[in-house]
């Protein structure tokens, strides 16, 4: 049998899947990294479950992630996802992801790609932590405040330390399974 961290319960195969298939795993393909943002911005304050039940629909709410037909989405296209398309319809929320691809062009203008952007604030190098227990995990980091900090200056909005720290696990710009986790490699 699999060891795995402790949030990717046995019973509940999505969070399983995801754990087993994603998490962690770094990830430097723009649209992904661009996806990964929305979906932990839109988490905020929710369960990553139910977030991930809703993938689906918001893949086809944003064009896929892509970067820039999302940066081109219209006020009344925004204002339709607000009345029952499957994702979270929280105005704030469903907004900040058009104004974050607008910033994401702008990044990938300036710094070649959001990966490289992104990427650099772990000096394009995964941290490999250590962790025993789900409670050694912390909710942020320097790193992640820094990220946010720096996000937030060039425009990026739902992007406070927690979000930029669930990002980097999420993308692998963090390894936070546990050791005795079957996903966790050793440097």
């Amino acid at each position: 049998m699999l060891v795995r961290c402790a949030w990717a319960s046995e019973t509940d195969l999505l969070m399983q899947r995801y754990h087993d298939t994603e998490w962690g795993i770094p990830q430097h393909n723009d649209t992904m990294l661009f996806e990964l943002l929305t979906l932990e911005g839109a988490q905020a304050g929710l369960s990553w479950r139910t977030i991930l039940t809703r993938r689906d629909a918001y893949r086809e709410a944003f064009h896929g992630f892509d970067i820039d037909r999302v940066a081109r989405m219209r006020e009344r296209e925004l204002e339709r996802l607000l009345t029952g398309s499957g994702i979270i319809r929280n105005r704030q929320k469903v907004f900040s992801v058009r104004n974050n691809a607008v910033c994401g062009q702008h990044m990938r203008d300036k710094h070649g790609s959001l990966d490289a952007y992104l990427w650099s604030f772990v000096d394009r190098n995964p941290i490999v932590n250590r962790w025993s227990e789900m409670r050694q995990v912390p909710p942020s980091t320097q790193v992640s405040d820094r990220m946010s900090k720096q996000l937030r200056k060039d425009g990026f909005s739902f992007v406070g330390s927690t979000i930029c720290y669930s990002l980097m696990q999420a993308s692998g710009m963090v390894n936070d399974h546990l050791v005795n986790c079957f996903r966790y490699s050793r440097p």
